[in-house]
């Protein structure tokens, strides 16, 4: 599995980024029952620099916590037959690795958030990774029903490694 992580903002988070998002990258393909080693990307910046990727990919002009960026097209969320017959659109050429995709996370908003909601910056860090996983492997929360299915998959996860309230 390649996990690159890339650290752009200014302000360093006093914990273990690094690890928790190593951990939580691996438990939720474990969660979701992946069958392939798979590469994904996560950056850590800072409000200004995600209010401008969340103003160019999603025109709202405002800084938020976590973006996510999906490489699949599932037919439903972590279906994973049939991505072998798109190989060349899914799967790495050089590793063989399916590529999930992207996550962007605010390290301002994990701090923020971690403070409003009264828990520590590592589970936060923790939770919008898992939250970010969720989306790389289709899952969505428009809807009600969507949305508590997430709720109770990031949970879970995160209760798996540790990183509870």
């Amino acid at each position: 599995m390649t996990i690159e992580i890339e650290y752009e903002a200014e302000k360093k988070l006093e914990l273990p980024w690094e690890k928790i998002i190593r951990e939580v990258v691996e438990e939720a393909m474990d969660y979701e029952n992946c069958p392939y080693e798979a590469e994904v990307s996560v950056t850590l910046t800072d409000n200004a620099s995600i209010q401008e990727i969340n103003r160019d990919h999603r025109g709202i002009d405002s800084p938020t916590d976590v973006l996510s960026f999906p490489m699949i097209e599932y037919a439903s969320p972590a279906d994973f037959d049939g991505l072998e017959d798109q190989a060349e659109d899914f799967f790495n050429p050089e590793t063989g690795e399916l590529m999930l995709g992207d996550i962007v996370v605010s390290v301002d908003k994990v701090e923020e958030q971690a403070e409003k909601y009264g828990h520590s910056q590592e589970r936060e860090l923790a939770f919008l990774v898992a939250h970010s996983m969720l989306h790389l492997f289709g899952y969505d929360h428009m809807e009600d029903g969507e949305r508590l299915v997430m709720e109770r998959k990031q949970e879970e996860i995160l209760e798996r490694r540790g990183y509870v309230r």
